[in-house]
């Protein structure tokens, strides 16, 4: 991108910048070139599109030639933009001309002449063929490279060979899987027998013996092959070699001929725990690792831009250790196995469990067998169509899901719809350039002649696209006898020789297997250091199988063509090559995403209930300012001094700021972005906080001062006379200082913030591969059920408090404070809402909009009950009776005449009863005195007479010396006493 920007100028014209432009205008660089036909050029440091949007490149600057495919670059690769505006060495074109093969260049046995061209060769290039002493050539002894081709097929030098009834026999032991998992040797084995023909016709391999084959069905078990590979190994003739096919067998065959001294050469098995040369130092196989598949499952994972893909491996230790390396390449990758699923036989729940977890893109490792059944199931689960993709391995036969098998439930035409579009990734097992091989055979004639020798159709014989790889195997093992034996000569040694005791042969087989390099049927074999084959990888999808479809199932056909599985690439990842054809075709019409597609949609505030609500909030607040202004206007009326005005007045600022808190409590996304959020959460704290202990503080203060004063009548006697204003405005000033105390600690040390809370997906209406994830704002603190906890159990409190002093003083009458009564109606409303508002809105907080109308509308009616109750009857009072005298006014008025208002009379009830108390307190005094007088008398009497009987009528004893008559005196006064 810098060095696009330095070159900006030189690069970009404006239009109309004048006339046409000369190859010596200097001042611009060179024009650009276009590429040769089969061909390109390379720009350093600039992309396909910087260079679609330049005409000149500057001074200096460098272009290199390329061509595609089978095609080499004649005359010069490299061109240097010159100061004059041209490019050097324009007098000679580039161009991309097709090579032959360079095969042709090199003879074994024998010598090659290349006369008429250089290397490599080019149009017109001839070579003539030569062989060595004891060879004879067999074809044509020149051919000339004409567009690309040689004129004749390649030749090979033949052995004068020994007759056929003096040759000596060498034995193969093989093991053909005819059925199981993998039916392979269906062809596998007519394969190798030609291949066997084949080897012993040739004069030039192994002049002096004659391959021979001793075989055993496996059935592709371990069990069923551990009985023949006994055989095999204990009956005579020795073998020199095994072939072994399947994973599962090759891996007990392996591990076994390492104690007999014995070379395994595999033709069918993939398992990628058959390249430890720790385990199995004498294995070799044509058929690569299964391993090779991940490397190219990987490049299309990128290519279509997947992160999240899942697997279900059927559980054997072939899929397990591809499945280990498929995870170890992904991850180098950045791609992520969100879901890994295995089985033994049945797949049912796995399959369900991928359902469940939403897996799109599934690398299925299974036999041919357990195909069916997983699709079986697939089908069932609708885990197939648009959404979905499946990855499978390539070397089922080609209509393995057509194949009756009554193990599983499903129709034909239900597992071709299920298995319609699925990707499979295999070796290139048959050479798609179709050049003549060692054998002299292309890879078409090889089939021709194989497709004569089985009994069935290909497509129903097992094993037919392995069938190249068994025949390669073959010649892999008679070019190494051969080396080993010297094809014939005197350095070699005797094959006839080797035991199973015969180390020293055996290590020649290895060294001269290990080192083979040959065009086969299959394409170049050679094999690696852990013994596997490299080969290119196949890419292909199950195309148009729907198209037999009628209109009425809904399905509409891709193309004229049925059912087969179509060429989409190669990839050579030794040179992380993707070759792509560009014919994928998808049943959506495009790749599908790796996952749902999760939308994340915010639930907002309802903006019809948030204006509703908003509107009377406001209508409150405007109530609260005419309360406000009628009390402070009318403060010096004495009915309004006898309630405490300025407690009211708190009371109504307090309504004022708890009905603001409404605003900020509807503000969501909808109206502000998210940086603005935590200065809405500490205003909805702030305001209710504060509007809450001014409001239902001032209340409170007040029914509690009349509670302390009037439930205790001997002790608070002299509080009633007077009411101190400054402990009212005390209290509230405490208990709104323990509420801004607590809200600044709350804010310093744990501050509210935005969090988001997620529910379930939901799948919309239409038919689209997309999910909706609502989320739903909050404002919340680390610790918030710590912190709403201490507030709710403080203000808990507070409210219940309240309702009980209101419950206390309903009969108490004071004219301190005249409107006590109203306060505790008020308190009983606001503390009734409140405690069921809190724990209502708690429950009810994933529902915004009934949250936000439970704790607003409670906030709303509070405030109007408390204005409503408090100011209202004061409002009536005032207007009606037109009370808007001052105290000072009222002492004014004529002092004959009384008033006749209430407070008045309970003035001088009051100090009447006062009177009177004083009164009774007197008189019970000298009754006391009295009493004692009396019985002192009565004690003096006793003393001096006898006691005499009581009077039959009743009354006191009398003494002889009184008369009754002053008797009746003395009781008469004592009567008068107590009137």
């Amino acid at each position: 991108m810098l060095l696009l920007l330095l070159l900006a100028p030189l690069f970009l014209r404006p239009p109309g910048a004048g006339g046409a432009q000369t190859p010596n205008a200097t001042s611009e660089g060179c024009q650009i070139i276009h590429p040769p036909w089969e061909g390109g050029i390379r720009y350093r440091g600039l992309t396909r599109d910087q260079v679609k949007a330049i005409n000149f490149l500057p001074v200096d600057y460098e272009i290199e030639y390329v061509c595609r495919g089978e095609r080499e670059v004649v005359g010069p690769k490299v061109r240097k933009c010159l100061a004059n505006g041209s490019w050097t060495d324009m007098d000679t074109p580039s161009r991309c001309v097709r090579i032959c093969s360079k095969s042709y260049l090199t003879l074994e046995n024998g010598k090659v002449f290349l006369t008429g061209g250089d290397l490599p060769a080019l149009d017109g290039a001839r070579v003539d063929f030569r062989c060595d002493p004891d060879f004879h050539l067999v074809g044509s002894s020149r051919s000339i490279c004409s567009q690309g081709q040689w004129s004749t097929p390649k030749p090979h030098c033949q052995v004068n060979r020994t007759p056929h009834s003096e040759r000596r026999a060498v034995y193969i032991g093989a093991l053909f899987p005819m059925s199981g998992g993998w039916p392979g040797g269906q062809a596998c084995q007519p394969a190798v027998e030609m291949a066997l023909e084949d080897v012993n016709s040739r004069r030039d391999i192994l002049p002096d013996y004659e391959l021979k084959l001793i075989h055993h069905d496996s059935k592709c078990d371990p069990g069923q092959a551990t009985k023949y590979l006994y055989e095999l190994l204990y009956n005579d003739p020795i073998k020199i070699i095994l072939m072994p096919g399947c994973s599962s067998v090759s891996t007990l065959v392996a591990e076994a001929a390492r104690m007999w001294n014995l070379i395994v050469l595999s033709y069918g098995s993939s398992s990628p725990a058959l390249s430890n040369r720790q385990r199995f130092p004498t294995f070799f196989r044509t058929h690569p690792s299964a391993t090779l598949h991940n490397p190219t499952r990987v490049k299309l994972f990128e290519k279509w831009g997947w992160k999240k893909i899942a697997t279900i491996q059927q559980t054997t230790e072939v899929f397990t250790s591809t499945l280990d390396d498929l995870e170890e390449r992904v991850k180098e990758a950045g791609i992520e196995i969100t879901f890994r699923q295995s089985f033994f036989s049945d797949p049912a729940v796995p399959v369900k469990n991928l359902k469940r977890q939403d897996a799109r893109i599934i690398v299925g490792l299974f036999y041919e067998t357990e195909a069916r059944k997983v699709f079986c199931e697939v089908y069932k689960e609708r885990l197939f169509g648009k959404k979905y993709v499946w990855f499978l391995i390539g070397w089922y036969a080609d209509n393995w899901f057509k194949i009756y098998d009554p193990s599983i439930n499903c129709t034909v035409d239900e597992m071709t719809e299920a298995v319609e579009g699925h990707i499979t990734t295999e070796i290139v097992m048959l050479n798609p350039a179709n050049t003549r091989s060692i054998s002299n055979m292309t890879s078409q004639e090889f089939v021709e002649k194989l497709t004569k020798r089985l009994k069935r159709h290909p497509e129903e014989t097992g094993g037919f696209q392995e069938a190249p790889l068994a025949y390669d195997a073959i010649w892999a093992l008679a070019l190494a006898l051969n080396k080993t034996s010297g094809g014939g000569g005197r350095s070699g040694v005797r094959l006839e020789d080797f035991n199973y005791n015969n180390q020293t042969i055996t290590d020649q087989i290895y060294r001269a297997m290990n080192s083979s390099s040959f065009e086969g049927v299959s394409g170049h074999v050679v094999f690696d250091a852990s013994g596997s084959r490299m080969a290119w990888t196949l890419i292909e999808q199950l195309q148009d199988l729907l198209c037999n479809r009628d209109k009425r199932s809904g399905l509409q056909p891709w193309s004229k063509g049925c059912g087969s599985y179509k060429k989409i690439g190669y990839y050579d990842s030794t040179k992380d090559d993707l070759s792509w054809s560009k014919t994928d075709k998808w049943i959506g019409g495009s790749p599908p995403a790796d996952q749902t597609l999760v939308i994340k949609t915010f639930r907002f505030l309802s903006q019809k209930l948030f204006i509703s609500v908003s509107v009377l909030s406001s209508l409150g607040i405007v109530l609260a300012v005419v309360c406000l202004s009628f009390n402070i206007y009318n403060s010096h009326v004495r009915y309004i001094q006898n309630s405490q005005p300025n407690l009211n007045n708190l009371t109504a600022v307090g309504c004022s700021l708890a009905l603001a808190a409404v605003f900020p409590l509807g503000l969501d996304g909808y109206h502000i972005g998210r940086n603005q959020f935590p200065f809405v959460c500490q205003a909805r704290l702030w305001l209710l906080g504060l509007g809450f202990s001014l409001g239902y503080g001032s209340m409170f203060t007040k029914i509690w001062w009349v509670h302390t004063v009037f439930t205790k009548k001997e002790e608070k006697k002299e509080w009633r006379k007077t009411l101190e204003p400054w402990k009212l405005y005390a209290t509230v000033g405490l208990l709104v200082g323990m509420d801004v105390l607590t809200l600044a600690i709350w804010q310093i040390v744990d501050p509210l913030h935005r969090t988001i809370e997620t529910f379930a997906k939901e799948e919309p209406k239409e038919d689209i591969d997309v999910s909706i994830l609502p989320q739903l704002e909050h404002c919340s603190s680390r610790k918030m059920n710590t912190w709403l906890g201490i507030f709710y159990g403080y203000k808990g409190l507070l409210l219940l408090l309240g309702i009980f002093l209101a419950y206390e003083t309903k009969s108490v009458s004071t004219e301190k404070i005249n409107d006590h009564r109203a306060v505790g109606m008020a308190i009983y409303n606001v503390a009734v809402l409140c405690l069921i508002t809190a724990p209502v809105t708690m429950i009810l907080s994933s529902q915004q909009d009934a949250a936000f109308a439970f704790a607003s509308l409670a906030i709303v009616f509070s405030s109007y009950i408390t204005l409503v109750v408090l100011f209202v009857p004061k409002m009536r009072r005032l207007i009606t009776r037109g009370e808007w005298q001052s105290e000072a006014q009222d002492t004014m008025k004529t002092g004959s005449s009384t008033n006749n208002n209430e407070e008045e009379k309970s003035r001088l009830l009051e100090k009447e009863n006062r009177e009177l108390e004083k009164i009774i307190a007197e008189k019970e005094e000298r009754v006391s005195e009295l009493r004692h007088q009396l019985q002192s008398r009565q004690q003096l009497r006793s003393r001096r007479h006898p006691p005499t009987p009581p009077d039959p009528s009743g009354g006191l004893p009398r003494g002889p010396a009184e008369p009754p008559d002053r008797l009746s005196c003395d009781g008469s006064r004592v009567h008068l006493l107590y009137k």
